[in-house]
This record gives structure tokens, sequence and C-alpha cells, in this order.
């Protein structure tokens, strides 16, 4: 049982190439690309969770409504329940609030900002950094809470 190579058409088994009848291929050849793509995917699915940073906040419920989503991403800022206070994901001294507030107020078309506050801070340090916020030029100030607590009406009193 050997193989054997057949020969067809004579001349002794050379072809003839003609390099100057070949036609271009007009498919492009999209399997490269979609290899690719996939792979960027499965990359940006995993490195996304990564990218949010987030302070540990216990947010206080209230049955209050959301607020109307902005075009632009509205300004950040949290205080931790130790007192720290983080402006978008950086952590930022006291000190300096205000003049940074400031320089992110000229660079910004609107003047809105989130104030996140962990529920155990005072009354008195939301405040003082509602003032710092005023003076640092944004008057637009959203409370963040989480959705689902308790209204005034459902409270004995």
């Amino acid at each position: 049982m050997g193989a054997g190579v057949i020969q067809s058409g004579g001349g002794g088994g050379k072809r003839r190439r003609s390099h100057a009848k070949r036609k271009p291929m007009a498919e492009i050849n999209v399997t490269p690309f979609v290899d690719v793509m996939l792979v960027l995917l499965i990359i940006f699915m995993v490195a996304a969770p990564l990218l949010t940073v987030g302070v540990p906040i216990e947010l206080p419920k209230t049955a209050a409504t959301s607020l109307p989503t902005e075009e632009e991403e509205p300004l950040t800022i949290a205080i931790a329940a130790d007192g720290t206070l983080v402006l978008q994901s950086t952590e930022i001294d006291r000190n300096t609030l205000i003049p940074k507030l400031q320089a992110i107020a000229a660079e910004r078309e609107n003047d809105k900002v989130f104030l996140r506050a962990d529920g155990s801070v005072s009354y008195e340090t939301v405040m003082q950094v509602m003032g710092a916020l005023n003076a640092g030029g944004f008057r637009d100030i959203g409370l963040v809470t989480d959705a689902g607590g308790p209204s005034l009406n459902d409270q004995d009193g």
C-alpha cells in the first residue's frame, strides 16, 4: 500500500505560472480583525471594574426622587466617616479645598456638584463643606442619599 503520485497533462510535470493573469483578491479577510476585537473586548470587560474607585460611605436613606442627569459629568465630593474629604477620586486637604474648587469652577461650564456624606458625619461638617463649595463657585449642590428610606410621613411624632 504505497502512495503514488499521478501527473496529468504531460510536459514532464512542469507547471507554467503566469503572474500577469492573476487577479487581485477582492475580499477582505476579517477573521484577524474579529480576533483582535474580541481580545480587546475581553480586556476591557476585565479592566473596567478595576477603574472605578470609591470611598466607603454609608449614605443616609431618604424617600426623595433622584435628580435628572446632566450632559457633563458632575463634580462629586465625599465626606467619609472619619471626616476625610475626597474630590472625585482624590483625597484632598481641607485647607486646599476652596482654591482647588475655584480652579475647577473656572474650567467647567456648569456649577453642579454632588455632595456625598456618611450618615455618621456631623451636620456641622456637612455645612462647612457646603460653605466651601459655595465659596469655591459651586451654587448648584445636590445631596446624594440612598433611595428607599423613610419619608417624613412614615415617622411617629
